[in-house]
């Protein structure tokens, strides 16, 4: 079911500074700043050579994000992403099989612009798990 890992999220207080540290000190390539609104997040992309980095600071006041950096208030690893050929297949047998889907199970859109899923941590090894529609 699972495909190639799309990105790996980092939690960051400062989306600028956070960027910055990709960009001048590991010379990466680093995307503009994009308010995603309906997820509560600005993100950033590290573009890297096998798969990406997406960088989260809180967008508005009921951000997840916002929550994770009370908690970690340095940042950290938030989610990792991987990619499904059928979102509404690979969810389907997931619920078949026991696993928690977040956000009522129906899928956003996502900051490519494909459909997403996020899968509870506690079903998968306390990670949280994002499937993004290949």
């Amino acid at each position: 079911m699972l495909g190639r890992l799309n990105h790996v999220a980092i939690a960051v207080p400062d989306i600028a500074a956070a960027a910055a540290v990709y960009r001048d000190t590991l010379g990466a390539e680093v995307s503009d700043a994009v308010p995603q609104p309906d997820h509560g997040v600005t993100t950033v992309f590290i573009i890297l050579p096998n798969t990406k980095i997406e960088l989260l600071e809180p967008l508005g006041e009921n951000s997840p994000i916002a929550k994770f950096l009370e908690r970690s208030p340095d940042g950290g690893i938030h989610h990792i992403c991987y990619e499904v050929d059928d979102i509404i297949a690979a969810r389907d047998k997931l619920t078949r099989d026991g696993a928690r889907v977040l956000g009522g199970g129906e899928p956003k859109i996502g900051a490519h612009g494909k459909p997403v899923l996020f899968l509870h941590p506690k079903d998968f090894c306390g990670t949280l798990v994002e499937l993004e529609q290949a």
